[in-house]
């Protein structure tokens, strides 16, 4: 039926420094791993030393292929990313690759020596390649809130995804939002985008017993309600309108909520800390830095509320994976969320805090719109699993192979996007 197609997915990162990637090629492994009825064989290209976090969902005809030609490129990112001054280099360095010619990554021979058929490029960094290859820009921050980049990122980065986008046999993206986006911006032709939705990452991670929920409320001492919000501490998500609410919430009505927010602390959490300190919230914020995935479970599971106050976001995996761990929540009214929302969850202008101070307030006092919401949910997600997921790219691998089409493969193909 696909004559036994050797299809590559890009896993070349290091945990913990990747936000949701990390969550997008580890749900893909576990739903192409559940799949046993096709004969391709599936192997995810990352760093050898830098896999471990891959390592659980590999299965079935899934395997790891590392690219070692390629540490350089991974160490250099690693550096950049844990050191502000030395990122500063590189892009002062970088900026004067782009007044020339920005430099486009080329393949290291590894995939066309493995006899791969088809690249799945699942992130921003791709290569060039005479490989067949599908590609994922996810989304063009960059042009709609371009303050929080330099020139170099900005310049660099439409240059970059308009390249691989090009080279791509399709551009894949999580939601029509963006496909519509990437049509204008990038001007890539409708046909050539494809809508797979993606799923909660947390679908692929171990459910939480009763003992572990305890030992991860000891551990980081939590208090006995809160409010979650997991993300990295990029400005654009929000985190500082949410303590400004905090701030508001106990200054006018005395409501005193803690918030405990998850996800790795980069350089933009020194300017949150010092907000912090100056409205006297010490003792109500936490920060607990990056979290196992048994951990976000726990949090998801331990917590009041979720509330995502983003100001841009392909398609939010918090707000899935809120509401598969029945946690209510509240979201910003950015790109695609609204639609990704629906009627599960409050919806709130992230520039507004007097609306976002109401939804919290709300999700914090009323239980019977947290019972409601948290049904709502439910059902919402139970349209987004990481094997219908991993079906839907199938499809496509085939299609772009020219390989025969099961029914199931043309209904994936023919259908409208949920999203």
């Amino acid at each position: 039926m696909s004559g036994g197609s050797r299809i590559c997915i890009d896993a070349r990162l290091e945990s913990g420094f990747s936000g949701g990637i990390e969550q997008v090629v580890a749900g893909l492994a576990q739903g192409l791993s559940s799949l046993s009825d096709g004969d391709e064989e599936y192997y995810f290209l990352t760093y050898p030393g830098l896999d471990e976090w891959l390592a659980p969902y590999i299965g079935g005809s899934c395997y790891l292929l590392h690219d070692k030609r390629s540490w350089s490129h991974a160490w250099r990112r690693t550096v950049a990313s844990r050191f502000p001054m030395v990122r500063k280099i590189l892009e002062k360095a970088g900026a004067l690759a782009v007044e020339k010619a920005i430099s486009i990554p080329v393949s290291s021979g590894i995939i066309e020596r493995a006899g791969i058929d088809l690249m799945h490029f699942t992130f921003q960094a791709a290569f060039l390649t005479d490989v067949p290859s599908i590609y994922h820009p996810h989304d063009l921050q960059h042009i709609h809130l371009p303050e929080y980049f330099s020139d170099y990122e900005r310049r660099g980065r439409t240059i970059v995804y308009k390249r691989f986008s090009d080279q791509a046999s399709m551009v894949a993206v999580s939601s029509s939002w963006v496909r519509q986006d990437l049509e204008e911006h990038l001007n890539i032709p409708h046909e050539k985008i494809s809508v797979v939705p993606l799923a909660p990452s947390t679908e692929a991670y171990a459910v939480p017993s009763p003992e572990e929920l305890v030992s991860v409320k000891a551990k980081y001492d939590l208090p006995e309600a809160f409010a979650f919000y997991p993300a990295q501490t990029w400005s654009h998500k929000n985190h500082l309108g949410l303590i400004e609410v905090a701030a508001m919430l106990r200054d006018r009505q005395g409501l005193h909520i803690p918030l405990v927010f998850s996800g790795r602390k980069g350089d933009y959490y020194h300017s949150l800390e010092k907000r912090i300190s100056e409205l006297d919230l010490s003792g109500q914020v936490r920060f607990l830095g990056f979290v196992t995935p048994l951990e976000l479970q726990s949090l998801y599971k331990l917590c009041r509320c979720v509330i995502i106050p983003t100001k841009f976001e392909a398609a939010s995996f918090p707000l899935w994976e809120a509401f598969l761990a029945e946690a209510p929540t509240a979201c910003s009214r950015v790109t695609s969320l609204p639609r990704q929302a629906g009627n599960a969850a409050m919806i709130f202008d992230p520039a507004d805090t007097d609306e976002m101070a109401t939804c919290l307030h709300r999700l914090w006092k009323e239980d019977e719109l947290r019972t409601s919401l948290v049904k709502r949910g439910k059902t919402n997600v139970s349209r987004f699993t990481w094997k219908r997921t991993a079906l839907g790219f199938r499809a496509h691998y085939r299609r772009i192979l020219c390989l025969e089409l099961t029914n199931e493969d043309n209904a994936i193909l023919s259908a409208e996007p949920i999203l």
